[in-house]
């Protein structure tokens, strides 16, 4: 068999920058993999499961067997005290971390979001068995310093989502609550004089006034918001106009739908 890999690379260029070359096949066992272009050749990753295909210790993630064996010793003990993750337990679990950022990144490319949100979910789990049952604070820290990070690509995920169903009110509050939780997590290590220097908090800021501005209106809101404009310019003239024609719109409604 001829291991050279240049005819799968054949036409299809690595366009390098920001943009991540991305696309899925179909792999030799009839299953979707995803496949990334890189300047000297490319990885490949199955689309569900851990990204490299392998089940660690028997389960679909390193993360869920973690999570078995501290079930186990809770049923052992009666709680999870003495429960620890080593530095080994925690850099394998970090390695896993990385897995599912590369695939994540790749599911944006897509525009798969249900499937981006579930990588970075993966990821906030770790983070989370990290924060609590990590034997060193280097450990805990070195997963913590990506937590804002992670919820931001959550949130990016779940808001994309929402406004492909035009669910404007519930994207513009899934935005709210991820600034409240970084705004949290700040606050809880004591940097609360980072959360305005945040590229996050200004993404997740400006995304939620893009989003605002683009929100469909009806013609009577339209009508109300240039009234008020009108009014705080102090051109009353056109505020008369404008509540005349704000007055037959609503008149002409009423007619057209009486009680």
């Amino acid at each position: 068999m001829n291991k050279d890999i240049g005819p799968i690379l054949e036409g299809w260029n690595y366009r390098g920058g920001d943009e991540v070359t991305v696309r899925k096949i179909v792999g030799l066992d009839g299953k979707e993999k995803i496949q990334v272009r890189l300047e000297l050749g490319l990885y490949q990753m199955e689309t569900s499961g851990r990204p490299d295909g392998t089940r660690p210790h028997g389960h679909e993630s390193l993360l869920d067997h973690y999570l078995a064996v501290l079930e186990e010793h809770r049923r052992k003990y009666g709680s999870d005290e003495q429960f620890k993750l080593n530095n080994d337990d925690c850099a394998r679990l970090r390695v896993e971390s990385l897995q599912y950022y590369h695939r994540r990144i790749s599911f944006f490319e897509l525009k798969e979001h249900a499937a981006a949100e579930q990588d970075a979910d993966h990821n906030l789990q770790i983070m989370d068995l990290l924060k609590t049952y990590a034997e060193n604070e280097a450990d805990r820290m070195l997963s913590e310093q990506y937590r804002a990070f992670v919820l931001m690509h959550r949130t990016k995920a779940r808001v994309y989502q929402s406004l492909e169903r035009k669910d404007y009110p519930l994207a513009l509050a899934q935005i709210d609550e991820a600034i409240e939780l970084i705004e949290g997590f700040f606050k809880e290590y004591g940097r609360a004089d980072l959360i305005d220097k945040a590229m996050e908090v200004a993404f997740l800021r400006n995304w939620r006034s893009e989003i605002s501005s683009e929100i469909p209106v009806s013609e009577p809101e339209r009508l109300e918001r240039l009234l008020r404009e009108a009014v705080d310019q102090e051109d009353f003239e056109r505020a008369a106009e404008l509540r005349d024609r704000l007055k037959a719109l609503r008149g002409q409604a009423v007619s057209q739908n009486p009680p």
